[in-house]
């Protein structure tokens, strides 16, 4: 490790907004922003946002870090890129955005992955990717945009993922990385590189794709344009970086065996290291490439977990998360049986099923408002067990569960996790998100640690740990019961709705 001090750059392109933090070599955060954007909702189940908002976010969150430091700018060696995955940012021959990105929540793309399924086979799509086609995933985006806008898709020339734009726009060079890739359901997860297979199968042209790298090499230098806007030497070196949720793994120290991750963001995601690939036959968790070389992932996803509570705050007016949470105190565990299934906008894991919706069950004269808050986030702890327990039923080990993301703030969330999961719940030293685990693999690249393990170990300690309490526990198993079946019953009528929805739409 080297002793003299320099800086790195992590930036986390998300779906509210860009993250930025200038960190030193040592894990320290020596300023950090964030610019906030608007998601577009042009038609039901549909989730859009201008690549533009996310470029004009990075310019200034970039130099608000930068001025808020005293620092020599030419002692940043280097920047690290993550952000939400699975979006399709279509391209033309001059590199202009043909369109809006389409987003990892937009829900449009049913009938593509019924026709993938069809054209590649349910099981040899997982046996090929390690995933099952899946509305939020690139794959059916790009089949969308071919089938429902041909005057568009003749003119791409280029299909880049949120934060792979970003990177065009700094270095002028077309790659991503693997952890990222796997998100697009073209991705030969287990070999590592993209499936030729699949590609052919679904007659997508290799072309269109970047070039794909481990998350800590070196993709590009900064453009001279880029350092003129940003202010940062040309010799400042952009690694390949990772998805949002391998970074935020990266971030939490989740690079060894039996350390998982509960992350309570917009979406909710269970995220478990392993040294194989492990896939689930069903599809109901993802199997990715991790940002540690050579080693993958397991992770759960629920699509509104955070996204429950932010719809709930606005939804009732109240003015902030903490109000919330002691609104919610004032109910007792369990919320006197008042359930609530978290399918805002439909699920992923374990159901798969963008006709799911949010449903409040059991409401009786008794319930509160501090009832209802709790009953969201008791929903939504019960939809990451739901992730848990399949990832336990695949064999690997859980050791320790580290909180992180909004959730991680609240501690009466981590005291309903850990009781809903039967497992203590562990808050480690740094809160940054993705962002952090950017910047450490930044670090791995400029050669400041030589490992993404020995980046995490040098940086990310726990610091807090929450025991589950065995009165809870009981209550929790009876509701937990409740709560699936109650996605069974409620499945057809899931799609029923939604038939009706688009009779009337």
């Amino acid at each position: 490790m080297k002793i003299n001090m320099e800086y790195v750059i992590g930036i986390d392109i998300g779906t509210t907004g860009t993250k930025t933090l200038l960190c030193s070599s040592k894990g320290e955060i020596i300023s950090s922003s964030l610019k906030e954007y608007s998601i577009s909702h042009p038609k039901p189940g549909w989730a859009e946002q201008d690549p533009a908002d996310w470029w004009m976010a990075t310019i200034e969150s970039i130099r608000f870090v930068l001025n808020e430091a005293n620092i020599n700018r030419e002692d940043v060696k280097a920047v690290g890129l993550t952000g939400q995955m699975h979006g399709a940012v279509f391209l033309d021959s001059n590199n202009n955005v043909l369109r809006s990105a389409i987003l990892w929540c937009d829900q449009r793309t049913s009938s593509e992955c019924d026709d993938i399924n069809r054209i590649i086979g349910e099981e040899n799509l997982i046996a090929l990717t390690s995933n099952p086609a899946l509305t939020g995933f690139t794959a059916p985006k790009i089949l969308w945009a071919r089938k429902n806008e041909p005057q568009i898709y003749e003119k791409t020339r280029k299909i880049l993922l949120p934060k792979d734009y970003i990177r065009f726009r700094l270095t002028g060079e077309f790659a991503s990385d693997v952890s990222d890739a796997s998100g697009t359901l073209l991705f030969d997860v287990k070999n590592r590189k993209w499936s030729d297979e699949v590609l052919e199968k679904l007659n997508i042209d290799r072309n269109l794709l970047p070039e794909v790298y481990e998350s800590a090499k070196i993709t590009g230098t900064l453009t001279k344009e880029a350092s003129k806007l940003l202010g940062l030497s040309t010799e400042t070196v952009v690694v390949a970086g990772a998805g949002d949720q391998a970074a935020g793994a990266v971030g939490n120290g989740i690079v060894e065996q039996g350390i998982i991750s509960s992350t309570i963001g917009t979406s909710g995601v269970v995220f478990a290291y392993t040294d194989q690939v492990k896939t689930d036959p069903s599809g109901r968790v993802h199997t990715f490439c991790h940002a540690v070389p050579g080693k993958w992932h397991v992770m759960g996803v629920m699509l509104a977990a955070g996204g429950s509570f932010k719809w709930l705050k606005e939804t009732l007016g109240i003015d902030s998360y903490q109000i919330m949470t002691e609104q919610a105190l004032k109910a007792p565990v369990g919320s006197e049986g008042l359930i609530f299934l978290p399918y805002l906008t439909g699920e992923r894991t374990p159901h798969a099923n963008p006709d799911a919706k949010a449903v409040f069950f059991g409401i009786s004269p008794r319930h509160t408002k501090a009832h209802i808050i709790r009953s969201v986030m008791e929903g939504v702890s019960f939809g990451l067990r739901d992730s848990l327990e399949i990832i336990k039923g695949l064999g690997i080990p859980v050791s320790e569960i580290r909180a992180s993301g909004g959730g991680a703030k609240s501690k009466l969330w981590k005291h309903i996790q850990s009781d809903v999961n039967k497992e203590p719940i562990y808050t480690i030293n740094v809160d940054e998100g993705p962002a952090f685990g950017a910047a450490l693999l930044a670090m791995v690249g400029a050669e400041i640690y030589s490992s993404v393990p020995e980046a995490c170990s040098q940086t990310v300690k726990t610091i807090d740990k929450i025991e589950p309490v065995s009165e809870n526990i009981k209550i929790y198993n009876e509701l937990y019961k409740l709560y699936k079946d109650l996605y069974n019953s409620l499945k057809g009528n899931f799609k029923q709705r939604s038939e009706l929805i688009r009779q009337v739409t």
